[in-house]
């Protein structure tokens, strides 16, 4: 008997051996069918569609939603249950499907359009040390319109080597992987196909010390090898490999905020993060990783609705089962955050 007394259902279904599960299979067909329609669909229909859906989710207030507001809650300085951090996380949905019809959307975007839609300041920060045959890590906080910032880097003269974490199915990563090589990114798996290290670390410095630009998103590292930080006044972990990176190879290590104006983009680079004259190379990366911290902090203070931070952030924090861990040198999330839906 069932536990509703009537009379027992089928056994779940098992995959293959070897096989991929409906579930992901299923997500993998709703994001190619995303790629293949989206970008066929007027922007202003595309954004409209995009904007009901990521109400839709708001109103229904689903795991991710109360995870993002507890985040933007600490952003403000205010209570969950006000009321404005709930305008604000709706605000933020709204933002986070923004990305998300802009990535279905890519290959429609004209290199004029990015180059002219695209407001950059501090950009001589990056040109200036590749122009001196010197690398530069950009480190950057889930913000805007990563892919975007990226595409306007490679359109002006700089292809760029990031990390992706590996998705399931294979396919799916696979897809997200061609995705971001094909707007002129190198893309590193984090991981082998068959688990372990892809030793993505030692390609990253090798590229830096051929004088080329790495991008690694870096605001979140809750594993025991992230760099203990305070960030909007308590404790996280943030990843180390950035700063890591910057003192082995002598690279620039530049923190970037990213963000969405009315019909295009902001990005902006701050001065670069010096690395102490003092201290063993484990103090000296947890400094600059500190520095790190507070220039996305004050990033994200601007521009709260576009930090798309749906899993979990700070230490004290409960943590939700179905959150995965963050990964070392993670790039951006190829798909949305476990939980994403309702």
């Amino acid at each position: 008997m069932s536990e509703t007394g009537g009379p027992p259902g089928p056994p779940p279904r098992r995959p293959r051996p070897g096989g991929t599960p409906l579930a992901d299979r299923a997500v993998a067909a709703a994001y190619t069918a995303g790629w293949a329609v989206v970008r066929h669909v007027p922007e202003r229909a595309a954004s409209w569609f995009f904007r009901v859906l990521a109400d839709r989710l708001w109103r229904r207030r689903g795991r991710s939603v109360r995870r993002l507001e507890a985040n933007l809650a600490r952003v403000v300085g205010a209570d969950p249950g006000d009321p404005a951090v709930r305008d604000l996380s709706r605000a933020g949905m709204r933002s986070y499907f923004r990305y998300w019809m802009e990535s279905f959307r890519f290959t429609a975007y004209t290199r004029e359009r990015i180059l002219e839609g695209t407001r950059f300041i501090g950009a001589e920060g990056i040109f200036d040390n590749l122009a001196r045959g010197r690398g530069v890590v950009i480190a950057l906080p889930h913000m805007g319109n990563y892919d975007l910032g990226g595409a306007w880097l490679v359109h002006m003269g700089h292809p760029f080597t990031t990390v992706a974490e590996r998705l399931k199915p294979e396919s799916l990563f696979e897809r997200f992987v061609a995705y971001r090589e094909s707007l002129g990114m190198e893309v590193l798996p984090l991981t082998a196909k068959g688990g372990g290290s892809a030793m993505a670390f030692g390609t990253l410095a090798k590229r830096l010390r051929e004088g080329r630009p790495v991008c690694l998103p870096a605001e979140r590292d809750l594993t025991e090898r992230g760099i203990e930080v305070e960030f909007f006044g308590a404790r996280t972990r943030m990843v180390a490999g950035p700063a890591l990176l910057a003192l082995q190879t002598g690279a620039a290590l530049l923190p970037a905020v990213l963000w969405f104006e009315e019909d295009g983009w902001g990005i902006r680079i701050h001065e670069e993060v010096p690395v102490p004259s003092e201290g063993t190379r484990q103090e000296k990366v947890a400094v600059m990783t500190q520095a790190m911290a507070a220039v996305f902090e004050k990033g994200i203070a601007e521009h709260p609705e576009d930090w798309h931070m749906l899993q979990r952030v700070w230490l004290d924090d409960a943590e939700s089962p179905a959150e995965p861990p963050a990964e070392p040198l993670a790039g951006p999330p190829a798909g949305p955050p476990a939980g994403a839906g309702p």
